[in-house]
């Protein structure tokens, strides 16, 4: 399918046999009327072997919004492994063809953006110029997670009456945040090696959310002391991994406020908190309101 635009060059995938593969709920550009920016919503088949993706000159947003699997991607070198997992965003570099496979559930459903990449080419130059590191940032928000950008696409993959103004504004929006937060890491680039640690401890972490977990654990897991670990890890991602941790338990908390009935007795060991007080006193703190509230928001 191609989408033509005299204002964008916001054309997705090409002789992709999409059918195949996903049942398409929603696109703003056949829905909204936008030309800004696509946003659309898919319900996949559970099961794909060797599904071939061709290059899409946009920068790629899903945000898996139901369903688990997990996935297996190459796009020219090793084959890398992940998890589709409801709120976890994965970023596709432009210009830059791959082959995915997974086996999953059947209630897997997805919100897939494409900011135009002259709109991020813009941003770009206003901040300073230079070309755009997507590999960096793709493995900055694998790594560390970002719940305003996960948000924001919720928002935009649910817009209701919204026109292409409110279509502009979020891409720009979306492009500004991934450069400023993802593009241009603060303080120089940690060395490879470091990094790799970073995102071995941020991947423990999210596996281990239930479980107590301290900070000598997870230096050990990767070989640092608690002080270089943290050192390393503030480079990275710009918080310290106890802050990190408890926002990310805060986050499967708001998902599991948001899709499911489950009481906060029983959200709170999911989460990783001792019980429902505790629960509710890390969640104000983060968020500045109650679960009780965010719930019924």
């Amino acid at each position: 399918m191609v989408f033509d635009s005299a204002r964008f060059d916001l054309r997705p995938y090409t002789g992709f046999a999409m059918d195949t593969y996903v049942r398409r709920t929603f696109c703003s550009w056949e829905n909204a009327g936008w030309r800004s920016l696509l946003v659309q919503r898919f319900e996949h088949v559970p099961v794909a072997e060797d599904l071939a993706l061709p290059s899409a000159a946009d920068l790629h947003l899903v945000l898996p919004v139901a369903g688990r699997a997990e996935l297996e991607t190459r796009d020219g070198g090793r084959p890398v492994r992940s998890a589709w997992i409801p709120g976890r965003l994965q970023l596709g570099i432009p210009d830059r063809p791959s082959v995915k496979r997974y086996r999953g559930d059947t209630s897997m459903r997805s919100v897939q953006v494409h900011i135009p990449r002259g709109t991020v080419d813009s941003v770009a130059a206003r901040l300073g110029g230079g070309a755009v590191d997507f590999e960096a940032m793709t493995a900055s928000v694998a790594a560390g997670g970002d719940p305003l950008l996960e948000e924001t696409v919720r928002a935009v993959g649910f817009p209701g009456a919204a026109d292409d103004l409110y279509a502009e504004s979020a891409a720009a929006f979306l492009a500004t945040h991934l450069l400023v937060r993802h593009g241009r890491l603060r303080g120089g680039r940690t060395p490879e090696r470091e990094d790799a640690r970073v995102r071995a401890v941020v991947a423990s972490m999210r596996e281990r959310l239930a479980e107590p977990v301290t900070l000598a654990e997870l230096a050990g897991e990767v070989h640092l002391s608690v002080y270089h670990l943290v050192r390393v890890f503030r480079a990275a991602t710009g918080e310290t991994p106890h802050r990190f941790l408890t926002r990310l338990r805060i986050e499967q908390a708001k998902r599991l406020l948001r899709d499911t009935d489950l009481s906060l007795e029983r959200i709170a060991p999911r989460c990783g908190f001792a019980g429902p007080g505790a629960l509710s006193a890390a969640f104000v703190r983060h968020t500045g309101i109650r679960p009780s509230a965010y719930r019924n928001s």
